[in-house]
């Protein structure tokens, strides 16, 4: 008994972190409208759900791992905005506990610290509340890390599979686990040079093999390529995803040099030379900011695990500087190790004062996640908000969804949008008599009909709402609304029927 009672004491720390990074995540967690690519990866899981099976795509999406996740949280809790979110919430706060095992190299206050500074991070919030593969890939991205030191000092059971588990997980998530694994074999080449030049302090001193053997790496390689074959085959039923997961990196290496829009070039010094991220971190991240200010000390003699991950990290943060394809919540994937050394700064020290400036920064982070999470959510001056979707959406969507909650019959409505209209597709998923038409665009083909007659609802720009107005039949009722930054103002036109809600009333 007094064991255990220990043992919960000890992760006492953890439990209340975990705590408060829960409640911050999941407090109000439809308050945002769904993004753009929140409304792709959830079409994708209603494509799995109606199929039975995934077709991944290397030219288009990410891997398929987010999308079996989206698939089983839908299928437990239905198709709504907390289901869609609750997946990548939960990747969010698994990298907590991650955080606390680093403690086996930097120390338990180290990473108490850290974990507060994850808990509390505008970013790892605004993108913890966000349906897209990030959380994820950062969730195994830290495993892996965390695996392969533990097999290259510990050498123990716990880092083969961790190591597996990570590289697994990251290769299922995102194109640039090439990335990651390469920056941290980079790293270890600098680190074994650098090492001759100011040596470590301590040595390093590997332990004995421990709990584990050839049949163990063989399993655990086993596992690794069954989980890939499974998920990148569609669950065995399109094989051509094996060799998709390969073209992938052809595609996304094209892709990430083209920017393709995303490009931030305000922020280059030179070329090849952006601040981007920088800025990022300046803005928002202060304790990541601290600590990779602190991280440069360990180009001085001192323990091998900072070391080698300052050194990952710098090259990670270089390689996203260096690729021209920029999106913001890529910063979860590049700052998290800084927060292991802003808790690494403030254990060194050991003062009152040090403890005092960890606090003032973690309170100047939990102030600015409140602010961006709760109230400029859809701020386009934010750099964290990006290209999102307005609110005023709902214009469009809460007559429909109220419609067809009170009688499942309007599902059947017939409409019309002429629009951008991600991510409509999966808002409005049960419909099955919409028409996704696209924006008008001649030289594609995608002109406006002549007549709108026979729909129950009509979107289009406000600039071509004249042409709807002129064939509808009396009665309808429109709403203006804005989609999101880009685009121009939409039109909304209801039917008496959807109006009154009432499926009698003349469409």
């Amino acid at each position: 008994m007094a064991i255990v009672a220990t043992h919960k004491k000890n992760n006492l720390d953890l439990w209340l972190i975990l705590l408060l990074a829960a409640a911050l995540r999941l407090w109000a967690l439809d308050l945002k409208a769904p993004h753009f690519d929140e409304g792709i990866n959830g079409w994708f899981s209603d494509k799995l759900r109606e199929t039975g099976t995934f077709a991944y795509d290397p030219t288009n999406y990410h891997g398929p791992w987010h999308f079996y996740t989206l698939f089983l949280s839908q299928s437990l809790l239905g198709r709504n905005i907390w289901a869609l979110r609750l997946p990548v919430v939960v990747a969010s706060l698994l990298c907590i506990p991650v955080i606390f095992m680093f403690a086996r190299w930097f120390g338990r206050t180290a990473a108490r610290w850290a974990a507060l500074a994850f808990a509390v991070s505008p970013a790892c919030v605004f993108y913890g509340r966000y349906s897209i593969h990030e959380p994820w890939f950062v969730l195994f991205s830290m495993l892996f890390l965390w695996g392969v030191i533990a097999l290259w000092l510990e050498r123990d059971k716990a880092g083969l599979w961790a190591a597996a588990a990570g590289i697994t997980g990251m290769i299922l998530n995102k194109e640039t686990y090439i990335i990651h694994a390469g920056s941290l074999a980079l790293a270890a080449g600098i680190f074994a040079l650098w090492n001759r030049v100011s040596p470590l302090q301590p040595p390093i001193e590997r332990a004995a093999v421990r709990g584990w053997n050839r049949r163990d790496a063989l399993l655990a390689a086993g596992t690794m390529l069954f989980l890939l074959v499974f998920f990148y085959s569609g669950n065995f039923f399109r094989f051509k995803g094996l060799t998709d997961m390969f073209a992938a990196l052809v595609a996304w290496t094209q892709t990430g040099a083209a920017a393709n829009g995303h490009e931030k070039t305000a922020y280059e010094l030179l070329p090849f030379v952006n601040y981007y991220w920088l800025a990022l971190l300046a803005r928002y991240e202060w304790p990541a900011l601290a600590g990779l200010i602190w991280s440069a000390r360990y180009a001085w003699p001192g323990p091998a695990v900072p070391r080698l991950l300052s050194i990952y990290a710098g090259g990670v943060l270089l390689a996203y500087s260096i690729v021209p394809y920029k999106t913001p919540w890529c910063i979860i994937s590049i700052l998290w190790p800084w927060f292991l050394f802003f808790g690494a700064a403030i254990a060194a020290a050991n003062r009152t004062w040090a403890r005092a400036i960890g606090v003032l920064l973690l309170a100047a982070s939990l102030g600015m996640c409140l602010r961006l999470n709760l109230r400029q959510y859809e701020n386009d001056a934010e750099p964290y908000v990006y290209v999102q979707t307005y609110r005023s959406l709902a214009t469009l969507t809460d007559p429909l969804l109220q419609a067809a909650k009170r009688d499942a019959r309007f599902h059947g409505v017939p409409g019309a949008i002429y629009t951008d209209y991600y991510p409509l597709p999966w808002q409005l998923g049960d419909f099955t008599r919409v028409g996704w038409h696209g924006k008008p665009n001649p030289e594609e083909g995608r002109k406006l009909p002549e007549s709108f007659a026979g729909n129950d609802f009509v979107v289009v720009e406000s600039k071509d709402a004249e042409k709807v107005r002129a064939t509808l039949g009396s009665g309808f009722v429109e709403h203006t609304f804005k989609f999101r930054s880009g685009m121009e103002e939409c039109t909304v036109f209801f039917s008496p029927r959807i109006i009154g809600q009432n499926w009698d009333s003349a469409p």
